[in-house]
């Protein structure tokens, strides 16, 4: 069931309209019932979850337009919003750690359903949005995947001993380095109180890792409205961009490709920026490909791709080069890469195998 509460208090200081993403909106009220997609009427007239707007524009699966009664009309098309915006943009986070709350489902889901409080959907909208790993800290279970299915506790990490913090906080570490590999040079953004950063910082950053703490010393109302802060959208330079056929160009040429050994071996700091990136495959992985897609696949090309985008409002993306390819592409779980998924399943398909043959 959706929770219209995050949407009443983003749209609270909007003056006049403002449009969100569909995909956006999802994230933001935990899921739209079906009704919004199937019946139009859902969007018209009065309702609850958006007093005091109205809706234009309304297209299904792409974006809606919210406008403030008496407001003027809102145009055919506007830039599009992002509901959730990070006001500490001087470190890009390759995964992000998002504290468990008190309130809960009565029965068994996912762990990224079972918790229902107003600060954690908004912290799961941000980390869904980001677009990097996120994983929930869970007083009673550890580090959790959002996928991990739990059964509903009753259990706060600051009422736990000392001792148990400790052991809490070394598992929480250990955790995540299995599954995303070596945490150096990663940065880790943790949204979750002092009790749950305390147990992991200095664990975090004894393995290479920088800790960013956006909410440290928030209390509870700050900390919502955090996430509904507007980023201003940043200033860019045309005489910095480099021409669009020199990009082009560049994704294109063979002979400035190295291997994924090389690249992990070169470390973070070469890569830790936004950028372009291109994948390519030998003859090997070439007939290995053309067989799971019984079609021809010639070697060379076979992706492109980007990090650190700045997206439609003037959000830029927290994504590097280094998080994306390191963290996502070759490292933790297939499921945070649609590029590693979908090789994973060709190469499957080539194979005879009934599932991706790789850990996680």
């Amino acid at each position: 069931m959706a929770d219209w509460t995050p949407l009443r208090s983003l749209l609270a200081p909007v003056t006049d309209s403002v449009t969100l993403r569909w995909d956006d909106l999802e994230a933001l009220v935990g899921g739209l019932p079906r009704s919004a997609y199937d019946h139009s009427a859902f969007w018209k007239g009065a309702r609850s979850g958006w007093p005091g707007f109205s809706t234009a524009n309304v297209r299904i699966g792409e974006s809606v337009t919210f406008v403030r009664s008496g407001a003027p009309p809102a145009p055919t098309r506007l830039p599009l919003a992002r509901p959730i915006a990070r006001t500490d943009a001087s470190a890009s986070a390759d995964v992000i750690l998002i504290g468990c709350v008190k309130r809960k489902l009565s029965t068994a889901a996912s762990a990224k359903d079972l918790y229902v409080s107003p600060l954690f959907r908004k912290g799961r909208a941000y980390a869904e949005l980001a677009g990097v790993p996120w994983f929930i800290l869970s007083a009673q279970h550890g580090l959790v995947a959002p996928d991990d299915e739990l059964e509903p506790y009753d259990l706060r990490l600051s009422a736990t001993s000392r001792e148990y913090r400790r052991e809490w906080g070394a598992r929480v570490v250990g955790t995540l380095r299995e599954s995303l590999g070596s945490l150096d040079g990663l940065t880790v953004e943790v949204h979750a109180g002092s009790a749950y950063a305390d147990a992991i910082r200095e664990g975090l950053r004894s393995e290479g890792a920088e800790v960013v703490e956006p909410l440290a010393g928030l209390a509870l109302g700050p900390r919502l409205s955090w996430y509904g802060r507007p980023s201003a959208p940043e200033s860019t330079s045309a005489g910095l961009r480099p021409d669009v056929e020199e990009l082009i160009a560049r994704l294109l040429r063979a002979g400035g490709a190295i291997s994924p050994d090389d690249f992990l071996a070169t470390g973070a700091a070469l890569f830790r920026s936004p950028g372009l990136y291109s994948w390519w495959v030998d003859s090997g992985g070439a007939a290995d490909l053309s067989t799971g897609l019984q079609q021809p696949v010639e070697p060379g090309l076979i992706y492109a791709g980007l990090a650190g985008a700045t997206r439609s409002g003037g959000r830029k993306s927290k994504n590097t080069l280094w998080g994306r390819i390191k963290t996502m592409h070759l490292g933790g779980r297939h499921e945070f890469s649609t590029f590693r998924l979908s090789l994973g399943s060709v190469l499957a398909e080539s194979r005879g195998d009934q599932e991706i043959d790789e850990p996680g």
